[in-house]
C-alpha cells in the first residue's frame, strides 16, 4: 500500500485544491521567518541543507518511495525536480538574509508570475495576473536602497521557482505519492552537504540546531511540496502560478508576527491587490473544466 492510496496523502487528496495551496503558502513563509531568525547561528546554506535533509527523511518514512520500475525519463525528472529545489531554496534563503523576507517573497515571486502570464489565454484570467502584478509592484516598493546582492539572489530563486512548477507536475504525474518529492529532497541535500558541513561544522550536531531545522523542513518543505503536488494533479498550472500571488502577502505577515518587520501602508495596499487576484483565480478555477 503506497502513501497515495491511505495515509495523510490520502486525506489531503479529499481537500479541494485551493485550500491545500493556501496551506502551503502559510506553512512555507512561518518556516522562513523561524529559519531567518536563527541566521545569526547558523548560515542561510547550512540552514537551507538542515531543511532538505529533515524533509527528506520524513518523506523517505512517510513516502516509503519504490527505487524500483522507474524509467530514465522518470529518474531525469526527479533529478531536474530535486535541483530546481535546491537551487530555489538557496537563493530564496540567501535573498531574504539581506534584504526584508517581505520583499524577497515580492521578487520571487516574478517567476510564478510568469507562468501565470504565459499560460494565460483568457482575458479574464489576464486580468488577474496584471492585479497581481500591481499588488507585487507595490509590496516591493521600499524608499530605502535594497541591497543589489539580496534582489538577484530573489531574481534566481523566482527562476528556480518556476521551474519547480513545471517539472513539479511531471514528478508528481510519474512518481506515486510522495516518492518523487523525497527523491528531489535528497538530491539536494546531497548537492549542499559539502558546503554546509564545511560552512558550519560541528554546530549542525547541536540537538537545538537540529531540532529547529526539523521544524523548518517540516514547515517549508514536507508540508507545503506534499500539499502543492498533490494539489497540481487538479489545477492547472496557471491557477496555480496566479494563486500563488499570496506569497508576498503571507511572507510579509509571518515576518511581521515572527521578526517584526512591519509593512507600510502602500504595501497594505499591495496585499489587497494580491488578494483581490487570488481570490479571482479562485473564482476561475471553479468555473474552469477539470484538467485530463
Amino acid at each position: 500500500m503506497t502513501a497515495s492510496s491511505s495515509g495523510p496523502a490520502a486525506a489531503a487528496a479529499r481537500i479541494p485544491a485551493v485550500w491545500l495551496i493556501l496551506g502551503s503558502i502559510v506553512s512555507v513563509q512561518f518556516g522562513a521567518s523561524i529559519a531567518k531568525g536563527l541566521f545569526g547561528t547558523v548560515s542561510p546554506t547550512a540552514m537551507v541543507w538542515l531543511r532538505l535533509v529533515s524533509s527528506a527523511v520524513v518523506l523517505i518514512v512517510i513516502g516509503r518511495p519504490r527505487l524500483r520500475g522507474h524509467t530514465r525519463g522518470d529518474w531525469w525528472v526527479a533529478l531536474g525536480f530535486g535541483v530546481c529545489l535546491t537551487l530555489t531554496n538557496w537563493f530564496f534563503y540567501h535573498s531574504f538574509a539581506l534584504i526584508p523576507l517581505g520583499i524577497a517573497v515580492t521578487i520571487e515571486f516574478l517567476g510564478p508570475l510568469a507562468i501565470a502570464v504565459i499560460g494565460s489565454k483568457r482575458p479574464r484570467d489576464l486580468l488577474w495576473v496584471l492585479l497581481a502584478g500591481v499588488g507585487v509592484a507595490l509590496l516591493g516598493f521600499s524608499p530605502q536602497g535594497l541591497n543589489l546582492l539580496g534582489v538577484v539572489f530573489g531574481l534566481l530563486a523566482g527562476a528556480g521557482w518556476a521551474g519547480y512548477i513545471l517539472l513539479s507536475a511531471q514528478t508528481g504525474s510519474r512518481w506515486p505519492g510522495l516518492s518523487g518529492l523525497a527523491v528531489a529532497g535528497l538530491v539536494g541535500a546531497v548537492l549542499l552537504a559539502p558546503a554546509a558541513i564545511i560552512g558550519t561544522g560541528v554546530r549542525l550536531l547541536e540537538p537545538r540546531i537540529l531540532a529547529l531545522g526539523l521544524a523548518v523542513g517540516l514547515l517549508s518543505s514536507v508540508i507545503p511540496y506534499s500539499l502543492e503536488l498533490i494539489a497540481l494533479r487538479r489545477m492547472p498550472k496557471r491557477v496555480f502560478g496566479i494563486l500563488m500571488s499570496l506569497e508576498p502577502a503571507a511572507g510579509a505577515g509571518a515576518a511581521m508576527l515572527v521578526l517584526g518587520e512591519f509593512l507600510r501602508p502602500a504595501q497594505w495596499v499591495a496585499v489587497g491587490c494580491v488578494i483581490g487576484a487570488s481570490v479571482g483565480a479562485t473564482r476561475s478555477a471553479r468555473s474552469a473544466p477539470p484538467p485530463p
